[in-house]
Order: structure tokens, then sequence, then C-alpha cells
């Protein structure tokens, strides 16, 4: 029995011998294969990275010398001024026989296009209209009607028939001159500021133009034609709205009797609650209509410019 049981024993360390042997040996090609295997993962991108490298470089060779080929480098690449051969460019103002071009006609025409309102709020009749027809619409105590736009327009229209004889004079003497080619644009000027003076000056108050001359520092000039502009224009401006105002206090005094009136009227017999402005706006219109209030203002109006 003891001898089979060395036996046993015997062969049980021998197995275990065997076994562990074959656990090591195992281990060791586990181990052995990772590394063999990472080391071409690892050479592979660095191969690959010189493949991708190379075509890079000589891709952009080309590329890059042919921007420098292409491209001027320094002060030797650009075009010098053109010298006294070359051809030039130039630009005739002039039309047939003399006359200015349609582009300068053109040019002249938006210019005074831009300037035109100025002009005709400063040298023409328009600022006198236009403030008696606002007065008059707001003595009838009607604030919006008839609106600016009809009031305006009426006011132009009035003033073209009172400026008439100064635009003709004015046509005939500097524009239709200088269209023909007869006079330059200086002597055109020359040629249409006496007609439009005579007209600032006929209807400037000489208190207005005193005041004028004396802010502005300048000495007493020697006639009217010595006037500048600069100080004619505003005179006449302010005579203008003097001149407005005074029609406008004559047209007012009829209307506020009206509103007396109805006001006295209505308190007398309590109605203290209704405005009186309502009830006076129909007696207002009907008396303005019966006594033609539109053709008593124009009248007087054109009639202050004759």
């Amino acid at each position: 029995m003891k001898r089979i049981f060395s036996l046993a024993l015997t062969g049980l360390a021998v197995a275990g011998t065997l076994v562990l042997g074959a656990s090591a040996a195992s281990a060791d090609t586990l181990t052995a294969q990772p590394v063999r295997q990472a080391a071409p993962a690892v050479s592979a991108p660095a191969s690959a990275a010189s493949a991708v490298t190379a075509p890079a470089r000589q891709a952009g060779a080309p590329a890059v010398q042919a921007a420098a080929l292409a491209s001027p480098s320094g002060p030797d690449g650009a075009k010098g001024p053109a010298g006294p051969g070359d051809d030039t460019l130039t630009i005739d103002l002039n039309g047939v026989n003399g006359t200015p071009s349609q582009s300068i006609i053109l040019m002249l025409g938006m210019t005074v296009l831009s300037v035109a309102p100025a002009i005709l709020l400063l040298c023409t009749s328009f600022t006198k209209i236009f403030v008696v027809l606002s007065i008059t619409r707001n003595a009838l105590g009607l604030s919006n009607v008839p609106p600016n736009q009809v009031l305006a327009g009426l006011a132009i229209f009035i003033s073209l028939f009172i400026m008439g004889p100064v635009a003709s004079e004015v046509n005939d003497k500097a524009i239709q001159p200088y269209l023909k080619g007869e006079k330059s644009v200086s002597q055109a000027v020359e040629a249409g500021t006496p007609p439009v003076r005579e007209f600032l000056m006929d209807h400037t108050r000489k208190d207005d133009l005193a005041l004028f001359t004396k802010v502005s520092g300048q000495g007493k000039p020697a006639n009217a034609d010595a006037v500048p502009m600069t100080t004619l224009i505003p005179a006449f401006v302010l005579s203008e709205l003097r001149a407005a105002f005074i029609i406008g206090f004559v047209i007012y005094i009829p209307f506020l009797i009206i509103d007396l009136v109805i006001s006295a009227a209505l308190m007398s017999m309590g109605m203290m609650m209704l405005p009186p402005v309502t009830v006076a706006m129909p007696f207002k219109l009907l008396l303005f209509v019966l006594v033609n209030g539109w053709g008593l203002i124009v009248t007087s109006l054109v009639g202050s410019y004759q």
C-alpha cells in the first residue's frame, strides 16, 4: 500500500509539473504575440505619413512655382504712368456751334431743381400767399381742411401768375441767349439778376432793408444796385411776413366777432357745455361763401404786387 501511495504521489507531482510548464509556455506565447503584432502597427503609420507627405510636397511645389511666376514681385511688376506719347481721354463740354451740350444742360437743370425750393420760398411771393391762406383756414376754425398740400399748390400757381412777367424777362435776357450759345454762364447770370433784383426792391420796406444793412455791418449802399443779394433777400422775406400778418389780421376780425356772438348767445341760454366753435363754424362758412372770400383774398394778394 505504501508503494502504491508513493507511486500515486509521484504521478501527481509529475502531472502538476507538466501542467505548470504548459501554462508557463502558453503565457509566454500570449505575451510575445501582441509585441510582435504591435511593432508593425506602430511602424505602418510612420510609413503612411511619409507616403502622404511626399505627394503633398511634390504637388505643392508646382503650385508655388506657378504662383511665383504669375504674381509680380516688387516694384518691377508695377506698371508705370502713361508717357507723353500715350493716348489721353478728352471730354468736350460744348455742343454744336458753341452751344452748351446736353450733359451741361442736364446738370444745370438738376442744380436748379435742387435749389428750387429755396428760390421759391425766398425770392417769390409764395411765402406771403401761403401764410395768408393758412391764417384764413385757422380763422374759419378748420384745422385740416383744406389740407396743406392744397394750400401749397394754390400758393404755387398764384405765385407763378404773379411772377410771370419777371420770369419772362429773365428767360428772354438770360436763359435763351445762353442756350443759343450767345452768352456764357457768368454773362447769363448778370443779365438775369436785374429783373429779380427790381422785383425784390419794389416789395421790400426801407426799414427792413436798413435793418439788415445795419446788422450786416456794411456801409450805406450808394444806390439800389449796390445792395447785395444776401441783404436784400432776407429783408424781402421779412417784409412779406409783415404784410401777410396784416392781411391775416383783417381776415380774422369778422370770424372773431362771430365767435363772440355765438359764445354770448350760448351763455345766455345756459348751454355752457356746448362748444362755441362747433356752433360758429356753419355761420363762418356761410359768411365766407356769401362774400366770395376766396375771390377777395386772391384779388387782394395779386393786387398787392401790381
